[in-house]
C-alpha cells in the first residue's frame, strides 16, 4: 500500500517591511512521502518571504507542469511560479516562458552550489528568473521546529529575515544568485 502525505497546519504571520506587505494567513500543507522535511520548511519559508494573498502552493511534487507555488491572474496567466530545488534548463525555459516572474529557490549546499555554476550564464540571459539560494544550516534551523501544528512569524526588513515559532527564533539572510 502507497504512503499517504503527511498534512501540516502552519499559521504565518508576516511583516514584511522592505515591500508593505502584512498578512496573517493559515495553510495546510502535505507532505509528500518523497518529500523531506527541510523541503517542506522550505516551501513555507518561500511562501512568506513572496507572502501574498494570491500566492497558493501547488500540487508541487505531484505533478511536473506545475510549480511548488504560483500566483496566478484573473484571466489565469502565472504571474509568479516559484521552484525549489536544482530544476533543469528545459524546467526553467518553461518557467521562464510561462510566467512573468520566476524564482528558484536552491538549496543543497555542494550540490546547489554545482548547479548554479552549470546554469549561471543561461539564467542570467533571462530578465524574469530569480535564483535565492538557503543555506543548509538555515534548513537545519527550520526543521527543528517542525511540528504538525505551528505558529510562525516572520518578519523581513533590509532583505534579512526573522523567523520566530513558539521558544525558538531564526535569523535568515537569503543569498541572491541572481534578481
Amino acid at each position: 500500500m502507497a504512503q499517504k502525505a503527511t498534512i501540516y497546519k502552519a499559521h504565518i504571520n508576516v511583516a514584511d517591511m522592505d515591500r508593505h506587505v502584512y498578512l496573517d494567513v493559515p495553510h495546510t500543507v502535505a507532505c509528500h512521502p518523497s518529500e523531506t522535511h527541510r523541503r517542506l520548511m522550505l516551501r513555507l519559508l518561500a511562501w512568506a518571504l513572496n507572502a501574498d494573498e494570491n500566492l497558493t502552493f501547488t500540487k508541487g511534487m505531484s505533478s511536473t507542469d506545475e510549480p511548488d507555488l504560483w500566483t496566478k491572474s484573473l484571466s489565469d496567466e502565472i504571474e509568479l511560479w516559484i521552484d525549489l530545488g536544482l530544476p533543469d534548463e528545459k524546467r526553467i525555459r518553461k518557467a521562464s516562458n510561462r510566467a512573468k516572474k520566476v524564482i528558484i529557490f536552491a538549496y543543497g549546499n555542494n550540490a546547489a552550489t554545482a548547479w548554479w555554476q552549470q546554469n549561471k550564464s543561461k539564467i542570467t540571459q533571462s530578465d524574469n528568473i530569480s535564483v535565492i539560494y538557503i543555506d543548509d544550516e538555515t534548513l537545519s534551523q527550520l526543521e527543528s521546529i517542525l511540528a504538525r501544528t505551528m505558529q510562525i512569524q516572520l518578519t523581513i526588513e533590509s532583505e534579512q529575515a526573522w523567523l520566530t515559532s513558539g521558544e525558538t527564533s531564526i535569523t535568515i539572510t537569503p543569498e541572491w544568485w541572481h534578481r
